[in-house]
């Protein structure tokens, strides 16, 4: 796929497994939180040290949302002994023999397929028969070495309860409409009267962006109180709302992070208007959503086109009716390579 292969950081592998790869159900979430928990100090991962991390993540998320497979009518003995765990009808031990007998059949062999193929990259070998575990490679031990590691945690825990959300609200895709709450940053959709609460809108976003500032690329953080935490901007400024009644400013479409220079710093953005290839960058990022689907994808399909030339002139036009507003055009300084091609 263009997103890793443009900018092939074992960073951007991992995040084409987390937004990219199908989803039957949630296994693949709660297996990544598992290969972030587990002691790691021996390559060899047995199942039956996994399963202890790999259970509880699927047992909290059930507590907040009950549909972890696509296919709810059939649960599947794991997720059915999950739940009898939470109920408290069995015991750990019992929790733990269902894990390691009914949670790995399939999601070890899957994890790594994307867009109908395996990546190039591998993060462990699948050696559940031979050894009974799985065996973590160097591609693994490197990844959790790099700058962006900590923020993996934080995109998949804010991808995996799009996922579940979406199977939960069963909304008709044309129903569909996301929003931003700038008091809780967080990402919201509204079903007939009552006001939904997504994920959080910056570690959503982050995964897209691959861990850097939309616009001068510089690396940022998901993590409160670090010196690089991002700021979630509008790309058009919400100043500009005034001469576009009806058009949601607030949408996934028109929603960056920024670093903290380019947000709000002496040469920030402020309400200004990003340059012309900052818009083409846009529209990357927008399609990048489109293509992980479920559900932020439909959010902005309905907002911007149904194809993505319509989306292109949506954006395009977007950009010129803010210039009409008498807004200036703001190109910042790169920091680093673009993210985005």
């Amino acid at each position: 796929m263009r997103f890793y292969q443009v900018d092939p950081t074992l960073e951007n592998y991992w995040r084409g497994v987390i937004l990219f790869g199908n989803n039957f159900a949630t296994y693949k979430f709660a297996l990544a939180h598992a290969l972030y928990d587990v002691d790691r100090s021996d390559s060899m991962i047995k199942l039956d040290d996994l399963a202890v991390p790999f259970s509880r993540h699927i047992c909290e998320h059930l507590k907040h949302a009950p549909r972890q497979i696509l296919n709810d009518k059939k649960p599947g003995k794991l997720i059915t002994a999950c739940l009898q765990y939470n109920l408290g009808e069995i015991d750990e031990d019992e929790l733990h023999r269902m894990t390691v007998r009914y949670g790995f059949s399939v999601v070890l062999d899957a994890f790594h397929n994307v867009n109908g193929g395996p990546l190039e990259k591998q993060f462990f070998i699948n050696e559940r028969r031979e050894h009974k575990g799985i065996r973590l490679t160097d591609e693994f031990y490197r990844l959790t070495e790099t700058q962006q590691f900590h923020n993996l945690v934080y995109e998949t825990d804010a991808r995996w309860r799009l996922v579940e959300k979406a199977w939960e609200m069963d909304l008709p895709p044309q129903l569909l409409d996301v929003h931003y709450d700038a008091g809780s940053e967080t990402l919201f959709t509204q079903l007939n009267s009552y006001r939904i609460s997504l994920t959080s809108c910056r570690n959503s976003l982050n995964g897209y962006q691959k861990g850097h500032c939309f616009y001068c690329n510089a690396p940022i953080s998901l993590e409160s109180g670090h010196p690089l935490l991002a700021d979630v901007d509008h790309f058009i400024p919400l100043v500009a709302q005034r001469q576009m009644p009806g058009m949601n400013l607030n949408g996934v479409w028109n929603l960056v992070l920024a670093c903290q220079s380019c947000n709000r710093g002496e040469n920030g953005k402020f309400a200004q208007v990003p340059a012309l290839d900052l818009l083409y960058r846009l529209h990357a990022r927008n399609e990048y959503f489109i293509n992980s689907r479920l559900p932020l994808h439909e959010a902005i399909i309905n907002q911007t086109g149904k194809s993505e030339p319509v989306r292109r002139t949506f954006l395009n036009d977007t950009w010129n009716a803010a210039l009409a507003c008498r807004l200036r055009i703001w190109q910042p300084d790169a920091a680093g390579e673009v993210m985005f091609r």
